[in-house]
């Protein structure tokens, strides 16, 4: 019985854990974080996760390289 609650427990601190880190973005490792910041990404980002394996992911664009230069110029 204090075997099953202490699983309990700690799949109930895990699960918390879990929730924490997708509130505050902190889904993605910092090597993909500076990536996605080196091309300047902008976009949505879909992982879709059974038993804890991905199975698919994908992304949406909306990805521009601009720089503001290139953008004033444009809009000029």
């Amino acid at each position: 019985m204090i075997e099953i609650q202490s699983h309990e427990n700690e799949e109930e601190r895990r699960f918390g854990e879990f929730r924490r880190k997708v509130r505050s973005a902190e889904v993605l490792s910092a090597a993909m974080q500076r990536l996605l910041q080196s091309i300047h990404f902008n976009g949505r980002l879909s992982i879709i996760v059974q038993n804890g394996h991905v199975l698919k992911s994908g992304y949406e664009e909306g990805y521009f390289r601009q720089t503001e230069t290139e953008v004033t110029t444009r809009l000029q």
